[in-house]
């Protein structure tokens, strides 16, 4: 380098220091206190079981401590905040923890498959940035507080394998960005909100498996209700009346799983005007009459159930009659 200037010198030895003091700030910047507060109280409610690996004060590491395992921490400003929190298969018993609701950065809750008690609170409302909230698998009770619906970033909500009760809360059309929503395995009562219908996002419903009344016609409604609904799971529960021609406004329908409920009538020939429907399960129900040729020949649809209902002999199954698996096991994000 003996052609080199001593500014050229110069600048080459003081590179190393101003990239140190560039990061210095993160290196040092510390969780906010309202996070690390409400780790620590979840932290206490848990038991050593759930939180042995939960090493130090600060849930997003300290020195040489790394983050607490679960704990997800993004840099906001000159601190940093938790943004997701995923405890889940670990056995935690006791009720929902409400300090939760205090990690207001939250993106992303998943407490599922553990043994959580009792109602979600209301304050469930305060995590304005969740977008994918999991409590699936849980023994979780009660009616679902209205205040979900104030989670307006939400795409992907598991409630299913609980114990809820009562109607399906209407503000749940409150959620522009909602994809999908499994409410199975429950014990809702009352008629789907049709509200639901204005969710333009929303792919897949699930509330199959609960104890739900009304009919078809009272859900879907006329018009461009549920654009984009891929899959929709109403079986067993206790649904009545006929299939309403509206079914082919569903446009991007590829399962509708009716069985075992208590729907009746003829099988209305619009189905056949669903383009890419693919499974179609009617199953255990009292329908009538004959089936539409049309499915017979439909170019996407691979599997119709019928079976259980008091069709004409001349009515026969389509496809070869595999299991279906439930998307719930499946993330789809």
């Amino acid at each position: 380098m003996g052609g080199s200037s001593p500014l050229l010198l110069l600048l080459l030895l003081l590179l190393p220091v101003a990239f140190f003091l560039l990061f210095l700030p993160l290196a040092h910047s510390k969780t906010v206190k309202r996070d690390v507060k409400a780790l620590n109280e979840i932290k206490a409610s848990l038991g050593w079981r759930v939180v042995y690996s939960w090493v130090g004060d600060d849930p997003c590491g300290d020195g040489d401590l790394p983050p607490w395992s679960g704990v997800t921490c993004s840099q906001q400003g000159d601190y940093r905040v938790v943004t997701e929190l995923e405890v889940y298969a670990v056995s935690i018993v006791g009720p929902f923890p409400t300090a939760v609701t205090n990690l207001l950065d939250l993106t992303r809750l998943d407490l599922h498959n553990n043994k959580l008690t009792g109602p979600i609170p209301p304050q469930i409302g305060r995590l304005k940035h969740v977008k994918i909230l999991n409590l699936r698998w849980n023994k979780l009770q009660d009616v679902l507080p209205p205040e979900i619906g104030e989670l307006k970033k939400l795409t992907h909500l598991y409630l299913s394998f609980n114990n809820f009760k009562g109607e399906i809360p209407v503000e749940l059309a409150n959620l522009p960005e909602l994809r999908y929503l499994y409410l199975h395995e429950n014990r809702f009562t009352g008629k789907i909100p049709p509200e639901l219908g204005n969710l333009k996002h929303l792919r897949h419903l699930d509330v199959g498996n609960n104890h739900l009344t009304g009919t078809l016609r009272d859900f879907v409604r006329s018009g461009d209700g549920f654009p984009s609904l891929r899959n929709l799971y109403l079986n067993n529960n206790h649904l009545s009346g006929g299939l309403p021609d509206q079914l082919a406004n569903l446009t991007n329908l590829e399962i509708l799983h009716l069985s075992y409920n208590k729907m009746i009538g003829a099988v209305t020939p619009k189905l056949v005007q669903i383009p890419r429907l693919t499974y179609l399960y009617l199953d255990h129900n009292l329908f009538t009459g004959r089936i539409p040729e049309g499915l017979y020949k439909h170019p996407f649809l691979k599997e119709m159930y019928i079976e259980g209902n008091q069709f004409k002999p001349s009515a026969k199954p389509k496809g070869t009659h595999k299991v279906l698996e439930l998307a719930d096991t499946d993330f789809l994000f």
